[in-house]
């Protein structure tokens, strides 16, 4: 991840300029707080919820992410002014990272759960978020929508998140066309895991968050490390390597706790160790 253990160690005593960070019940949940602009991403912002997830990278009790929004818009992707060096001036205290921030791989790297709680249109590199995600959940209102195409550009980062996910034709047509796919559309290709009314939203998510703490968070964890890490495995190497991974997690707290309570005929108690 970007930041280290050590640097996210005191994040509650951080000063966020364009996020709000709010940690409770192993869960942490990121909101885009920059609605006046529509959350459009400028370089601090993407520091702030860079170091909020490496914050819940790095630290075991934090078992899954939410990343919700204020405002109208969810996201309308990156703000071009401020990412040509001309952003506001803020009061961000977070530090400038050492390397460059590519924000597919925070989402590959941080190995927890991460749920979209989303209520609003999201725009162009807004998907980077929705891309990676484990988890999108949605009012049937909103929309998906990449015109970069209409303004000169192209969406390279996005398109890579979304071949991921869809189908490499619905992806090269959406990006030619600049086009705009609904809720439901989004939910039948997948990019959207879960439609709900709007009023239900929040409780969809929690309910989810719930369904998922049923099961052992390290072992949720380890899964989404091998799902990231085999990737650059060779295919001849593969089976030898998801063994391996297999071997730690049985290792793990939760493993020994999850086979005795298993054996004991009652729920287990996850530790998240």
């Amino acid at each position: 991840m970007i930041f280290t253990h050590a640097q996210t160690a005191h994040l509650h005593t951080q000063t966020f300029a364009y996020i709000e960070v709010e940690e409770a019940n192993h869960v942490l949940t990121i909101r885009l707080n920059r609605p006046q602009a529509k959350n459009a991403m400028s370089p601090t912002m993407v520091r702030e919820y860079a170091f909020a997830m490496s914050y819940a990278h790095h630290h075991a009790h934090i078992w899954a992410v939410v990343f919700a929004a204020r405002g109208d818009v969810w996201c309308a992707g990156a703000d071009l002014k401020a990412m040509r060096g001309q952003e506001e001036a803020n009061q961000s205290t977070i530090p400038m990272p050492e390397k460059d921030i590519v924000i597919g791989d925070l989402f590959a790297h941080i190995h927890k759960p991460v749920i979209a709680q989303v209520h609003a249109p999201v725009y162009a590199g807004g998907h980077l978020l929705i891309g990676g995600c484990t988890h999108v959940i949605a009012t049937p209102k909103v929309f998906f929508a990449l015109p970069e195409v209409k303004r000169g550009i192209f969406p390279f980062q996005v398109m890579d998140m979304l071949l991921k996910i869809l189908p490499a034709r619905k992806v090269l047509d959406w990006c030619i066309t600049g086009g705009t796919m609904s809720a439901e559309q989004a939910l039948t290709m997948g990019l959207v895991t879960e439609l709900v009314e709007e009023s239900r939203l929040e409780e969809s998510v929690n309910q989810l968050i719930s369904r998922i703490f049923e099961n052992s968070p390290s072992a949720i964890r380890l899964g989404l490390k091998a799902f990231d890490e085999m990737r650059s495995v060779a295919e001849a190497d593969k089976q030898a390597f998801l063994k391996w991974m297999l071997d730690q997690t049985i290792q793990t707290a939760d493993a020994q706790e999850g086979l005795k309570a298993f054996a004991e005929k009652r729920a287990p108690n996850w530790t998240g160790n």
